[in-house]
């Protein structure tokens, strides 16, 4: 019997067209694939003139002309690469028409949501709580641009800007006037001068810091980061700069007109603060430098909270520097009009808060006093009977001084719906109508405690290495573990990462490494990449840890020599308008998008952006889009580019540029 064969011609035909047809879809997907990336190549290298050129005031550059009202214009981020709508057929201006936003009254050109004075006077004057944060409730939020006084000019820049700043920018002249004895500031014409003068430093900052020099090591790199409280025009943190030694100057908006506005037209660090009966917005274990220069703090009071809470900040073996009364009030209690049974009483108050906290007094001499922070709490928890210790504070996470709630049963973050110093939370559906929490966290008057040493010679929660090594050193809270999820490896590939990003910037936004930027702020700065990437630039950089983020990383900023503070992005910024020159936003408004309207974020960003300022936004195409269709009607002009791996990252960037504008004068003005 024959064997039965299938292998017909008919069979072989199909199976040879089903292959043919198969060659050419695999041949065409290639070639298509292929001219993609060519044409993506191409283009990528082809240098493009953007839209930014005609929109920068700086002055920084080759390619300088001037403008008709003074200020130097020259070329803005230009897009050299990565052109994103030349590789995406995206309609990103669509037939709508743009919402623009009118320009607010001049009376609101120097507005801080937060800190408003009529606001303020609302609320207890008991340890100065209505200078404390108040923010507006939803219903007060304006929808309108935060206007440029009239003549406004770009500042000067660093390091001359420590030195002078624009009348015509900050028109206040209180402080000329009332502290002019003291050299703090000087109008001189149409500018301002800051002769380095102080309070207790007469002989100018540099001489004052000269004095401590000698009684604290503040060159050889142990103290890097520094805090200032009641800064005034934050004229110690302009000269410790020359030292290498960073500082958060605060002071809260009062009499003294504009003193923060002053400091950070100067570019120097500097945000609206004060210390009330709230903890101030920083991690425990921050400063190696806490400084008070007669700043009015009634340190003794309290059962010396306010002491306790710069303990809370300071870092293991960190400094204090008390100078002014009631220091050394045997020689100088003539010329502070006050009686030495008085000055002995709170120098006294002063030195038993100080030993219940178990400082050491280093030294007093003349008008400075210094005292020093153990390395760790092995001796102090033994004596503490002796030296009258206030208890250990009990909280689980000494770092808080903002809340952001998670909801276990909806397991989700708990959204705000606030006003003032209150909240009530809800979680996605569900409104949980019976919690009525504090958003910020009170001041205790307790000793933080420090993480646990297994000797009396080992530093708490670890060594830091001196500066500038501390900046790429693993910091001690990866080292330990302390930060979940955050690992030494982590660490080192986002340093890599930045250093890549940052040279992409150089290459988009063409006056970054020209010193056209002094004021930078990241508003979602993570493990502080960023800042540490821009440190061969004379740039400063605000580090944000925004509350509801995945991971509290500001500690860890801290670690790293560089300084920052926690913010809620869906409330105003501790800032006065137009008091910084660049910010950067990766990934924000991912986060904040399902949690408030993220056109108030734009607004905030808007109102402390300068004048022709830029701002990097980095997120997913389709909110980077959503953010434009705001921004453009912001009078900000704006491109969308690719990411710095090229066009096939998901990741998109955005680069936008505020344009000049300025407020009319009003009648009192002209």
């Amino acid at each position: 019997m024959a064997k039965e064969y299938n292998g017909s011609p008919k069979h072989h035909h199909r199976l040879e067209v089903k292959r043919n047809r198969l060659t050419w879809i695999l041949g065409i997907s290639f070639l298509c694939i292929l001219f993609y990336v060519l044409g993506a190549w191409q283009r990528s290298s082809t240098p493009t003139t953007t839209q930014f050129s005609a929109y920068n005031r700086g002055g920084c550059d080759s390619h300088v002309t001037t403008s008709d009202n003074g200020n130097a214009a020259v070329g803005h981020p230009s897009s050299t690469n990565l052109d994103f709508a030349s590789h995406h057929q995206v309609v990103l201006n669509s037939s709508k028409t743009v919402n623009q936003f009118p320009s607010c009254d001049m009376s609101f050109s120097e507005y801080t949501p937060c800190q408003d004075k009529v606001r303020g006077r609302k609320f207890d004057r008991n340890m100065l709580k209505y200078r404390e944060r108040h923010c507006p409730a939803k219903e007060e939020l304006l929808r309108c641009l935060i206007p440029a006084p009239p003549q406004y000019k770009t500042p000067f820049k660093w390091p001359q800007s420590r030195d002078y700043a624009w009348y015509s920018n900050i028109p206040h002249r209180e402080l000329s006037i009332e502290k002019a004895i003291q050299n703090w500031i000087q109008l001189e014409g149409n500018r301002f001068r800051f002769p380095g003068g102080g309070t207790m430093f007469p002989r100018g900052a540099d001489a004052y810091i000269d004095d401590i020099g000698r009684l604290i090591p503040l060159t050889d790199g142990t103290i890097r980061t520094a805090i200032d409280t009641g800064c005034g025009v934050a004229s110690f943190g302009a000269y410790l700069l020359n030292r290498n030694i960073l500082t958060m100057s605060f002071a809260p908006r009062d009499t003294h007109e504009a003193q923060v506005q002053f400091a950070l037209e100067r570019g120097v660090p500097a945000m609206i603060g004060i210390m009330g009966s709230q903890r101030l917005p920083y991690p425990a274990r921050a400063f190696d430098l806490a400084h008070c220069s007669r700043c009015l703090i009634p340190w003794q009071n309290y059962d010396g909270l306010y002491l306790a809470e710069v303990d809370r900040i300071l870092r293991p073996g960190g400094f204090w520097v008390l100078s002014g009364p009631p220091i050394h009030w045997k020689k100088f209690w003539r010329g502070w009009e006050r009686t030495r049974e008085d000055l002995k009483q709170e120098q006294d108050a002063i030195e038993d808060v100080a030993k219940s906290l178990c400082w050491k007094k280093v030294i007093e001499k003349n008008d400075l006093s210094v005292w020093q922070k153990p390395i760790n709490h092995v001796e102090c928890l033994r004596s503490k009977k002796l030296l009258k210790a206030p208890h250990m504070c009990e909280s689980d996470d000494p770092d808080t001084a903002w809340y952001s709630h998670w909801c276990p049963s909806c397991s989700c973050f708990l959204l705000d719906t606030y006003s003032d110093n209150i909240h009530i939370v809800h979680c996605g559906l569900i409104f949980l109508s019976s919690f009525v929490l504090k958003r910020y966290r009170n001041l205790e008057a307790c000793v933080t405690p420090l993480p646990e040493v297994s000797s009396s010679d080992d530093v708490a929660g670890g060594a830091i290495k001196k500066w500038p090594e501390r900046a790429y050193a693993v910091p001690p809270r990866i080292r330990s573990g302390s930060t979940p999820g955050i690992t030494a490896e982590r660490f080192e590939e986002d340093n890599k990462f930045w250093k890549e990003r940052l040279a992409h910037y150089k290459r988009i936004i063409s006056p970054l490494p020209t010193g056209r930027y002094r004021n930078i702020m990241d508003m979602n700065a993570y493990l502080g990449g960023f800042a540490a990437a821009m440190l061969n630039y004379p740039v400063w950089v605000m580090n944000v840890v925004p509350i509801n983020s995945n991971h509290d990383t500001l500690g860890v900023i801290y670690e790293r020599g560089l300084i920052g503070t926690y913010q809620d992005w869906c409330e105003a910024f501790s800032t006065y308008p137009r008091t910084y020159d660049l910010i950067h936003a990766s990934g924000l408004f991912t986060l904040y998008q399902n949690r408030c309207d993220i056109t108030y974020i734009l607004l905030e960003m808007d109102r402390i952006l300068r004048p022709e300022g830029t701002v990097i936004f980095r997120d997913t195409v389709e909110l980077l889009v959503k953010i434009q269709s705001i921004t453009d009607g912001m009078r900000w002009k704006s491109q969308i580019m690719d990411h710095e791996s090229g066009p096939f990252n998901p990741e998109k960037i955005l680069v936008a540029v505020k344009t000049y504008w300025t407020g009319e004068a009003t009648q009192k003005q002209l």
